[in-house]
């Protein structure tokens, strides 16, 4: 397996001190949160700032993973919106799946902009299909792939657990959808199983390893990682496993991120 980190645990807009600290700690990767780099992910940001960013991260030894995050500074947007938002948020989609590809990454993790609200589950499911079957049809050429993660109820209404993803990545069909696994979520639901870990083996590619709150890995007691990284060694994962983990010390974020770091090296390599 392959370690790294996602960038809301570095300070925003400006972290290439930073980045260049995170090979030294062990990690391989940077997952990308676009509201973390870029004040405007959308319209004020070109193809230049892209560039630039991607310069940042190879300078400092480090491969882009991927986007998460997606929706932090556009939340009128998600897939069950009005006729007029929902194409709204395709186009978007589109758009970063395209930054995704400039930065050199694969993974899209589609976490916000999923309540579904009054709508019923069925046909949730019906138009969630629908949209990721137009999704990937105009992403299949840049390499990238969107990943619903699942997440505890406590989160969303709709996409909980492992087969809530896997209804959906079965029914499109396309290497452009795939499974992500979110280490909270799986305590959340108890989902911490050989069992489980099998069923998503054939489309897993993305590991999120972190703790309720985004706190230090290990530090609230309630995510056995050990077991999660024992069951991924099982299935012979060998993709990323990301630290997701808030800011914690601004003067020296580093610090606390060390600390994750030295749990995510015992549990999942």
């Amino acid at each position: 397996m392959k370690l790294a980190a996602s960038n809301i645990a570095l300070p925003a807009y400006e972290h290439g001190k930073e980045l260049e600290q995170l090979r030294q700690i062990g990690l391989e990767g940077i997952e990308i949160a676009p509201s973390r780099v870029w004040r405007d992910t959308w319209g004020g940001l070109s193809g230049a700032d892209v560039e630039l960013y991607k310069r940042e991260i190879e300078s400092a030894g480090l491969k882009a993973v991927g986007l998460h995050s997606l929706f932090f500074d556009q939340p009128d947007l998600g897939i069950f919106c009005n006729d007029k938002f929902q194409q709204k948020t395709l186009k978007f989609m589109v758009y970063l799946s395209e930054v995704c590809r400039d930065l050199g990454g694969k993974t899209l993790i589609y976490g916000g902009g999923r309540q579904r609200g009054q709508i019923p589950e069925k046909d949730a499911y019906h138009r969630a299909i629908d949209f990721c079957g137009t999704l990937c049809d105009r992403i299949k050429a840049h390499g990238t792939c969107y990943c619903f993660e699942p997440l505890g109820a406590n989160k969303t209404d709709f996409i909980n657990t492992i087969e809530d993803s896997l209804r959906i990545v079965r029914a499109v069909n396309s290497k452009s959808l795939r499974v992500q696994l979110d280490a909270e979520a799986l305590a959340y639901n108890n989902e911490i199983s050989e069992q489980n870990f099998l069923i998503a083996q054939p489309y897993l590619v993305h590991v999120h390893a972190n703790e309720p709150g985004f706190q230090i890995l290990g530090s609230t007691g309630q995510v056995d990682h050990a077991a999660i990284g024992r069951y991924l060694r099982a299935i012979n994962y060998d993709g990323f496993v990301s630290i997701e983990q808030k800011m914690i010390g601004i003067n020296n974020p580093i610090k606390a991120l060390t600390k994750s770091v030295a749990v995510l090296s015992e549990c999942y390599v």
